[in-house]
């Protein structure tokens, strides 16, 4: 199986910065798809950004020019650099990795984070 842990999130006040980080490990053979999501009290889960194989980034609008998206392969890891935080980022971030396991596999699964609070503060 494959186990995801997150860190960095916590409490910052509006204008700040935090760096969440990702960390994946067990059976894995090839890191396909990486992305963040989030989820605000009340909301449905969105997603913030993406990031391919290939080092093709996404960002959904309200974060694009604030955030920044990267992995390392080697380490199988995920960040993201958060910086002009507002409060409208407060909320729930959840790492999500797809994996093959073996050489064999045919198709990704599908992992998350057990999530990690951002609260920014106005």
């Amino acid at each position: 199986q494959v186990q995801l842990v997150e860190s960095g999130g916590g409490s910052v006040q509006a204008g700040g910065s935090l760096r969440l980080s990702c960390a994946a490990s067990g059976t894995i053979f090839k890191v396909g798809n990486m992305a963040w999501w989030r989820q605000a009290p009340g909301k449905q889960r969105e997603l913030v950004a993406t990031i391919t194989d290939t080092k093709q980034t996404y960002y959904v609008a309200s974060v694009k020019g604030r955030f920044s998206i990267s992995r390392d392969d080697a380490k199988a890891t995920l960040d993201m650099d958060m910086t002009t935080l507002s409060a409208e980022d407060t909320a729930v971030y959840y790492c999500y990795v797809r994996v093959k396991h073996s050489s064999e596999s045919l198709t990704y699964t599908d992992h998350w984070g057990q999530g990690t609070q951002v609260t920014v503060s106005s």
